[in-house]
């Protein structure tokens, strides 16, 4: 396998991939969602990996998620 086959668009999909295989990926990404954010809307992936114990790929794909939606929502009437 020679990694220089892949583009950061490519690894990017992959990370993905991998967390949305997780059992606790749901679970964390509400927690954090609905918990954390509200809380500390500044919270770094780095934080958020070592407070509930979670890898860095992880906390880094769910902060990415959880920003693209908030951008995505409509504003309010």
């Amino acid at each position: 396998m020679n990694l220089d086959d892949y583009s950061k668009e490519k690894l990017w999909q992959l990370l993905v991939e991998a967390v949305h295989a997780s059992v606790m990926y749901p679970t964390h990404k509400a927690y954090i969602r609905d918990t954390i954010l509200p809380q500390n809307a500044e919270v770094s992936a780095t934080e958020l990996s070592e407070r509930l114990g979670m890898p860095l790929g992880e906390a880094i794909v769910i902060l990415e998620e959880l920003a693209e939606a908030k951008k995505n929502q409509a504003p309010p009437k």
